[in-house]
C-alpha cells in the first residue's frame, strides 16, 4: 500500500466511526455509519447521518418559488430518509395514481366474441402451452384489427389470422382462417410430403397487405433450411 492508501483510509475511520454521544441514546452503534449505506438499509428509522442540503440549487430553488413549493406534483422529500422509506412512499402514490384509470378502462372493456380454439383434458394437471406467438395489427385504413398466432400440438405448420372490425357492431366475412405452409415449397410434386416440411417460427404484418413469416424445415437434421417469406394478405 502506498503512503496515499494509507493516509485515506485513516481519513475515512477518522470521519465516519468517531464516538458520537449525541447517538447513545439511539439503538444501534454509537458511531456515524457509512454514508452510503445508511441509504440502502430497509427500515424506516431516520438517517444516523441525513446529507446536508445547504446550498443545494434545486431546494433554494422550491424555497424562493411560491407556486412550486405548494405544488401536488412535486414528490416530497424526505431528508432523513433511506431510499427504501422513499420507494415505498413513491410505489403507494403510483398505485394509487393508476387505480382510477384502470377501474374506468377495466369497466369499459366488454367481451365482443368467443371462439373456441381447441380443448383439453380436464384430468390434465397443467396446462400445456398450445398458443403461441400472438402477433396485433390494427389497419387503420379498412378499421380492422388483425390477429397472427399459431397453434402447437398438431397444426405446428398452420399460421392463424384473426380478423375482426373495429366496430364490434360489425361483422366482417371469414373472421379467422388458417394458412399451411407444409411442403408449398417442394420442387416438384414427385417429392415425398414429408421431405421438405416447414413450420412457422414467427410472423408479423409488413404493411396493410403483406405478413412477413420465418419459416423453419421441420426434418431432424443439422442444418435445417430456414426462409423469411412475405405473403400477400389476400
Amino acid at each position: 500500500m502506498t503512503q496515499k492508501d494509507i493516509t485515506f483510509v485513516a481519513d475515512f475511520l477518522t470521519e465516519h466511526f468517531n464516538e458520537a454521544p449525541e447517538l447513545y441514546n439511539r439503538k444501534g452503534k454509537y458511531f456515524n455509519v457509512e454514508r452510503v449505506g445508511q441509504y440502502l438499509k430497509d427500515e424506516d428509522d431516520d438517517l444516523v447521518s441525513p446529507p446536508n442540503t445547504e446550498g443545494n440549487q434545486w431546494f433554494n430553488f422550491l424555497k424562493d418559488s411560491t407556486h412550486l413549493k405548494e405544488s401536488p406534483l412535486l414528490f416530497p422529500y424526505y431528508p432523513e430518509k433511506s431510499l427504501h422509506f422513499v420507494k415505498r412512499q413513491m410505489e403507494g402514490i403510483i398505485d394509487q395514481c393508476l387505480q382510477k384509470p384502470a377501474d374506468v378502462i377495466g369497466k369499459s372493456v366488454h367481451q365482443a366474441i368467443c371462439m373456441s380454439l381447441y380443448k383439453i383434458s380436464q384430468s390434465e394437471d397443467s396446462t400445456p402451452q398450445l398458443f403461441k406467438l400472438p402477433f396485433l395489427w390494427n389497419d387503420k385504413t379498412s378499421n380492422l384489427h388483425y390477429v397472427l398466432f399459431t397453434m402447437l400440438e398438431n397444426s405446428i405448420s398452420k399460421i392463424y389470422i384473426l380478423r375482426r372490425h373495429t366496430d364490434t357492431s360489425r361483422f366482417v366475412t371469414n373472421g379467422i382462417l388458417a394458412v399451411e405452409f407444409g411442403n408449398f415449397l417442394n420442387n416438384s410434386i414427385n417429392e415425398s410430403s414429408d421431405s421438405r416440411c416447414y413450420s412457422c417460427l414467427d410472423a408479423h404484418f409488413y404493411d396493410e397487405e403483406t405478413v412477413t413469416v420465418v419459416l423453419k424445415e421441420s426434418v431432424q437434421q443439422e442444418g435445417k433450411e430456414r426462409i423469411l417469406a412475405q405473403l400477400p394478405l389476400s
